[in-house]
């Protein structure tokens, strides 16, 4: 069995971990990516605000040894789900199941102003160049916002204005700053009452400026400001926008997306096309962004495509549950356990803070390298 695997970040590297452990040499899985290398989203905040060198937390796709695995860095221009292809600028690459787990393109251009007068800080790119902005950052306004929905890691800016307090209070600059949380909803993570309560609770001892129900539509470089969809303006010194998200072209241009993503049956993640899956950031499936979703979605199809491949059937379908970490600052952080089924309202929990829970985050990591990639990596230690 050939499966074709378009994308190399949780999902993909899930179901192709998962398939090979499972199959070895009975399955040949063509896994393709334009990137180098895998960066976890907490890591690209650890890069960020100091607390790890960005080589120590790029992972190469050149490490992946496995059998039956073959990866292919390359930019895909084009894919035909009828005939589980797809044209890359490496060649042209086939196969009897297709799974489509390219997450979601960020365009910080989409925003008025973001690019001349703001930071992005969700790719590693943007989150590695911030470590030297913050670096000469003298104190000032500072806003953390969100400029388009849906948007990855819903929790991200909460932590990151809650980081950003540690880092200003290290660097004795915390008095002569303020920091403004500006998201559309009207509490921060919405599936979690629990969550949400705390984060406010952390917010509010710390002095974080909240601001709920405001939708960051672009920046006025020549006065930074920000301007809300509400119609108001916030000054700032320095600006860290969550960008706008999009499928990627290739997939817009496919047929495959309806109102811009990929719907899929949410129990088995398969597309309308028959043999052709999509998890993780860009189907409409309704869980969040997030990696922990697209990991989980991966084992569901792994399980499927295993089972077809030796004659039988399997009862795994997708439950809609994920585990993120929470980072509160202070080296504390909680766990928020989240499920969403289709039909029904979400239910969410929270565990911690504590320094325990920052462990286990740590392990966390630290096993899905170890699977994925073979090796030995401590998350959050270099």
């Amino acid at each position: 069995m050939r499966v074709l695997v378009l994308g190399a970040g949780f999902g993909g590297l899930e179901l192709s971990s998962s398939l090979t452990e499972h199959l070895g040499d009975e399955v040949e899985v063509v896994l393709i990516d334009q990137a180098e290398g895998f960066v976890f989203g907490f890591s690209k905040l650890d890069v960020m605000f100091g607390k790890q060198p960005a080589r120590e937390v790029f992972h190469p796709y050149s490490d992946l040894n496995k059998p039956g695995l073959r990866f292919v860095r390359a930019s895909i221009l084009s894919i035909d789900p009828e005939n589980h292809s797809v044209e890359t600028d490496a060649g042209t690459f086939d196969g009897d199941v297709m799974v489509v787990a390219l997450g979601a393109d960020l365009e910080p251009s989409a925003t008025p102003g973001l690019l001349e007068a703001g930071h992005e800080f969700y790719t590693p790119e943007g989150a590695f160049a911030l470590r030297d902005v913050l670096n000469s950052f003298g104190g000032g306004r500072v806003i953390v916002a969100v400029t388009s929905t849906p948007f990855k890691c819903p929790p991200a800016p909460s932590e990151t204005a809650l980081l950003m307090h540690d880092y200003l209070t290290q660097r004795g600059l915390r008095d002569e700053s303020s920091i403004s949380l500006v998201m559309p909803m009207g509490v921060p993570i919405p599936p979690s009452p629990a969550a949400s309560e705390a984060l406010l609770t952390a917010f509010a001892e710390r002095g974080i400026s909240w601001h709920p129900n405001c939708l960051i539509t672009g920046l006025d470089p020549a006065r930074n400001v920000a301007l809300c969809s509400t119609g108001s303006e916030m000054a700032f010194d320095l600006f860290l926008g969550v960008p706008r998200h999009k499928a990627p072209p290739a997939v817009e241009e496919s047929g495959m997306t309806v109102d811009g993503w990929i719907p899929v049956n949410p129990a088995t993640l398969e597309t309308r096309y028959p043999g052709v899956y999509a998890v993780g950031d860009v189907t409409s499936v309704g869980t969040p962004k997030a990696g922990v979703f697209s990991e989980g979605q991966a084992s569901v199809v792994a399980a499927e495509l295993i089972a077809r491949h030796r004659g039988s059937t399997t009862d795994a379908t997708y439950d809609g549950r994920g585990i993120c970490y929470l980072e509160f600052g202070e080296r504390m952080v909680g766990k928020v356990d989240v499920t969403f089924l289709s039909g029904q309202a979400p239910q969410g929990s929270l565990v911690g803070p504590s320094q325990l829970i920052a462990a286990e985050k740590s392990e966390f990591g630290s096993s899905r390298i170890q699977r994925w990639f073979g090796r030995h990596w401590v998350a959050g230690e270099g």
